[in-house]
């Protein structure tokens, strides 16, 4: 990793972990939180709730409020539970510690995250340079908004303060496109599938999803969908399907940007842009537009491991050699762990 960038990721962090630290005896305080006029419990209050009712009292997962059924006491009342009940199951293991440990926990976990955040960032848009690279860092680790009493980020501030999900979630992206990047369509695919507990921010992700898995997209969606199917397999549990209907029904689809959900948001906005040209060119119809077609025109195909093809045909796909055909010394197949090859084909159009 660049010296400098790495001095900067430590910085950023660091910074992360004073807005923490200013935000900790929110977490214990009743009041109204970042936007409501009357008093709240933390929003942490609906996930450890919800958890509790989807393995004691399923047909009260997404009731709101207390409803007397000898589940965990939180005051004022516990919030109310909006997302998919996959993401129960991740926060089910916190059911182990009181309600003030748990969030604690959560929180703890996330901030553990931030580093390997900070990597996975690093390795996803370090070939755009150092300047961009420190920019999509700065969004990704902490988002400066330095604000009174909150600490250096408001997002971050509210994040923690309401033990809230946007790190994870954000976690959780990162990981499926870096899993992408690195050929590994089947964990890209399940980590992407994770983050569907949000729907929000995994449809406007797809985009940046298609691309990072573009060479093996049908593996990589196919896992998405096992995935997300499997573990939702609670909706069919008695209530939990219906009450889920009912509170999409009552609240609606979308919901107030609230401070936290820039984390997530901002960070699938700056890697959508540096990453828009090869967006564009998924697009039907639109790769190479524009570009005069030469009288010799070239067509390649990916050969997989195992497919034969004529020697003159092989072109290595390494960095350093892409574009000189490896002729004379390409196997007639090609082994999985050889170097990235790919079958040349020409075909001859006459000028027009």
């Amino acid at each position: 990793m660049n010296k400098i960038v790495f001095a900067a990721i430590l910085c950023l962090i660091a910074l992360n972990l004073f807005t923490f630290a200013r935000a900790y005896p929110e977490i214990f305080t009743l009041n109204s939180g970042c936007c409501s006029n009357q008093v709240l419990a933390k929003d942490f209050s609906a996930y450890y709730v919800g958890a509790w009712r989807l393995f004691h009292d399923t047909s009260n997962v997404y009731t709101p409020g207390a409803v007397g059924d000898g589940g965990p006491s939180v005051l004022p009342r516990p919030e109310s539970f909006k997302y998919l009940p996959s993401f129960l199951l991740i926060v089910s293991p916190f059911l182990l510690l009181s309600y003030k440990n748990a969030i604690i926990a959560f929180d703890g976990l996330q901030l553990l995250l931030l580093p390997l955040m900070a990597v996975m960032t690093y390795r996803l848009v370090r070939n755009k340079g150092v300047a961009l690279t420190l920019i999509v860092a700065t969004v990704v680790l902490l988002q400066p908004s330095p604000a009174p009493n909150w600490g250096l980020s408001v997002s971050y501030y509210w994040q923690w303060a309401e033990g809230q999900t946007k790190v994870l979630e954000t976690f959780l992206l990162l990981l499926s496109f870096y899993l992408g990047a690195a050929g590994k369509p089947r964990l890209s695919g399940a980590a992407f599938g994770m983050v569907w507990f949000d729907p929000r921010f995994a449809l406007i992700s797809v985009p940046l999803f298609v691309v990072y898995n573009r060479r093996r997209l049908c593996c990589a969606a196919s896992s998405t969908v096992g995935f997300a199917l499997a573990s939702n397999f609670a909706l069919l549990l008695p209530g939990v399907g219906s009450g889920f209907m009912t509170m999409l029904l009552n609240s609606g689809i979308t919901t107030p940007p609230y401070y936290y959900s820039f984390i997530p948001l901002l960070t699938v906005i700056c890697l959508t842009i540096l990453d828009a040209k090869e967006i564009v060119s998924l697009v039907p119809g639109r790769a190479g537009s524009g570009v005069a077609q030469p009288i010799r025109e070239e067509r390649t195909r990916e050969v997989n491991a195992g497919r034969k093809c004529e020697p003159h045909e092989w072109e290595s796909l390494s960095e350093k050699t892409v574009g000189h055909p490896a002729r004379s010394s390409a196997p007639e197949s090609l082994p999985e762990s050889s170097i990235p090859m790919r079958c040349r084909v020409f075909t001859r159009r006459k000028p027009s």
